[in-house]
């Protein structure tokens, strides 16, 4: 079997890839190992970016999102039981940001693909990649029972950060930037109607909360935890007895219980591998980095990564220039960075650490004082968080 592009993965990246390279006339196979009602079932993350919404509306995907995401013109950063609204459209000439689960975003790029006669498949196994330094790689799998092999021009590798595209690099190709942070996130995902119109930022004595929401009538909330606490230790009353505690403020403002339908603890670590490219495999998404969520950048760095490799291809299809190619680990980089940066500060100024002491925690208390008082801060924050242009 031949294409182009192969890719590997269906999460956001390599579907949007496809859809990209589809719209250039540039012919790609995705690869997937789980099955397809897995895949669009996944609960991952929910913040979109403007420039990740005006993509996927580029790639004519936007209809749904639309009709049933949330625009959001700002955030509120609650300490001190005082709430501090950021709002964005005022700071950064009216961009945005949509609440749209990425579920929801995987779901409408399959149903796009597969109407367009796009190849994906499902279940395969046993992937494998053979000769990415010549110019011919080649991926072997197994699918519907039987071993295959898909001969490419080029490799995308979005396979997430457990996927097998980064482990065929050579040792000694790529350098790895690594933090472990020493808590964990307690997520609940709850029918219960958003107590707020936006997303609250929490910073205690007890620690971080964030109250997001997932739609008109589910509500998504988190708890600073110790990333080793045992999900049995927290029934959903303590969870809600803590959620209450860590919202309080001093005016009228409550918080909306309802049944809790998930939870579980996620570890939080920020990761990044140099280059995102070896010969003719491209690394993106999760692969080639991963970001604490307090930001809200991980699939929007991904969906930005595949922006930059669609555009070197179609670059090098048409005009056989691999000055896109050669660039794109690099222009990648400069914007995963920044992600980062932004990623670690809020982590860092909402957060409390075990070896915080009162001093730190008043370096913490005036940071946020400044943020929200700051013109300057404000709009740091703002522009951030709806993502910048190409960087």
């Amino acid at each position: 079997m031949r294409t182009q592009v192969g890719i590997v993965g269906a999460g956001p990246a390599g579907l949007v890839l496809s859809h990209l390279l589809a719209a250039h006339g540039i012919h790609s196979v995705v690869l997937e190992l789980h099955a397809q009602p897995y895949v669009e079932a996944r609960v991952r993350a929910g913040v979109l970016e403007q420039g990740t919404v005006d993509l996927l509306d580029e790639c004519g995907v936007g209809e749904r999102m639309h009709q049933q995401g949330l625009v959001h013109d700002g955030i509120e950063l609650r300490f001190d039981r005082t709430s501090h609204r950021i709002g964005f459209g005022e700071l950064t000439g009216g961009r945005r940001i949509m609440l749209y689960g990425q579920q929801e975003v995987v779901k409408d790029l399959i149903a796009a693909r597969l109407a367009a006669g796009g190849d994906v498949r499902f279940e395969v196994s046993n992937v494998s990649l053979d000769g990415i330094e010549s110019d011919r790689p080649t991926i072997r799998f197994e699918h519907e029972g039987r071993s295959d092999e898909l001969q490419c021009d080029f490799v995308a590798g979005c396979d997430g950060f457990h996927g097998v595209c980064r482990d065929t690099i050579p040792p000694g190709a790529l350098t790895t930037y690594q933090r472990d942070y020493p808590f964990g996130w307690l997520g609940i995902l709850a029918e219960a109607p958003p107590s707020a119109d936006e997303l609250i930022y929490t910073y205690t004595e007890r620690g971080f909360a964030l109250l997001s929401m997932r739609s008109p009538s589910i509500s998504r909330l988190y708890l600073q935890v110790d990333p080793a606490e045992e999900m049995e230790n927290w029934s959903d009353r303590r969870i809600w007895d803590e959620l209450h505690t860590r919202f309080a403020i001093d005016g009228d403002w409550s918080l909306t219980e309802g049944p809790v339908l998930e939870k579980g603890i996620t570890a939080m670590r920020s990761y990044v591998v140099e280059p995102m490219r070896h010969a003719r495999l491209f690394l993106a998404g999760d692969a080639a980095h991963i970001v604490p969520p307090t930001g809200a950048k991980g699939m929007n760095l991904a969906v930005a990564d595949v922006a930059v490799l669609a555009e070197a291809l179609s670059d090098f299809y048409q005009s056989g220039s691999e000055t896109g190619l050669d660039c794109y680990s690099a222009t990648a980089l400069r914007r995963v960075w920044r992600a980062q940066h932004f990623s670690w500060w809020m982590t860092s100024m909402l957060h409390r650490f075990p070896d915080d002491d009162p001093y730190q925690m008043q370096l913490q208390l005036s940071q946020l004082r400044y943020t929200v008082s700051s013109p300057a801060a404000a709009t740091s924050l703002a522009e951030n968080y709806v993502g910048l242009p190409k960087v």
